[in-house]
This record gives structure tokens, sequence and C-alpha cells, in this order.
């Protein structure tokens, strides 16, 4: 199984992609995609673009989103969700599912620990 991996942001968004086979793992790749300066909806609207085009040129056959916690500052998160919902909605429209995880989470499934 090909899993990808988004740590969602609007300014950069993380990716990393890994091979399942049993316990075993193999890493892919990993990068960022930037959005860039501009209004919002032309930055979510990069954001949504590069996530299609990694489902389209790395194949996952799942994918994994991090869940975003509320920040100190309000409009700070709201931005945050609106690009989570941008990378969903892609991944989503390219028929993968999408399973949801906090970074607490992912790091305990991956290496066995962490706080």
């Amino acid at each position: 199984m090909r899993i990808l991996g988004i740590d969602p942001g609007l300014r950069t968004t993380g990716f990393g992609l890994i091979d399942t086979r049993g316990d075993a793992m193999r890493y892919v790749a990993s990068g960022v995609i930037r959005s860039g300066e501009g209004q919002l909806p032309e930055r979510l609207g990069r954001l949504h673009q590069g996530i299609i085009e990694l489902v389209k040129e790395y194949r996952p056959t799942v994918a994994v989103c991090e869940i975003v916690f509320v920040n100190v500052n309000p409009k700070s998160t709201l931005l945050l969700g609106q690009a989570r919902g941008a990378a969903i909605g892609a991944m989503v429209s390219t028929g993968l599912a999408v399973h949801e995880y906090t970074a607490l989470q992912i790091k305990q499934a991956v290496v066995g620990y962490g706080r």
C-alpha cells in the first residue's frame, strides 16, 4: 500500500509518501507545496492543484491528513482550516480515501513513540 501523508499549511504544505508491506515501511518521497503570494482563493487553488499533481505522479492508495488544533490566534486557525479543506478536497476529488489523525498519533504509528 502506498500512503500519502499531508501536513497542511497555507504558505507551505508538507507531504510524505511511504510504501507499506506488513509491518515494513519504505520511504518513497517527501517535500513541500508552496502556495506563493497572492489572494487567498488563488493560493488555495495552487495548493489544491499541487495535491492533485502529487496523486497523479505517485499514485497513492490511501491518504492521511493531520488534524489541526485550535491555535491561540483564531485567524491563523481559520486560514489553516481552509488550507486543510483544500487539501482534503483535492485528495477526495481524485478518489482517495482520506483518514485524519493527530500529529502524535502519526508519530507513534511510524516510529513507535512520541510526544
